[in-house]
């Protein structure tokens, strides 16, 4: 068995550490070490998108990012974008257009999103689109997911 590496980094606006094995994934150690479960394991190989989290302020897909990369980042879950147990307005805008139905992809199209709203507020139909190509749902059409996007760029509600 490796030895495990001690590993500092900022999650969710809070300092942290956590012991990792080499070969773990920063969705395992998000998940199953620091109880972190709104990443979601849907595929393990990169292709879904469930997993997205925000690291140094790009989305990345945990299940192939090796939790020691995290050294010194700054992480950002889903559970870190709701403010004060208060919904963030893309989160109700998700929740209120019905962007949702099982919830398996949902904390990755919502990091993913939130990625490009904070790079690009005001983004086009086209934008929203093409950042969410990584990102699988099999439960809804992507319509639903678009307009609610949106509506957080435009303030308002679905």
């Amino acid at each position: 068995m490796a030895k495990k590496k001690l590993i500092t980094a900022k999650i969710n606006g809070e300092p942290r550490e956590f012991a990792c094995e080499p070969r773990q994934s920063l969705l395992e150690v998000l998940r199953d070490s620091l109880q972190l479960t709104g990443a979601k394991e849907g595929c393990n190989n990169g292709n879904c998108g469930a997993c997205t989290v925000l690291l140094n302020g790009e989305p990345v897909v945990s299940c192939l990012v090796l939790a020691l990369e995290a050294e010194g980042a700054e992480i950002e879950t889903v559970e870190g974008i709701a403010a004060g147990g208060k919904l963030q307005p893309l989160q109700q805008c998700f929740l209120e257009g019905a962007a949702l139905q099982c919830g398996i992809c949902t904390p990755g199209f919502l990091m993913t999103t939130k990625a490009l709203l904070d790079r690009v507020p005001h983004p086009s139909e086209e934008e929203i689109r093409f950042q969410l190509a990584g990102n699988l749902c099999r439960c809804t059409g992507y319509d639903k997911i678009v307009r609610a996007v949106q509506a957080a760029a435009e303030g308002a509600n679905p």
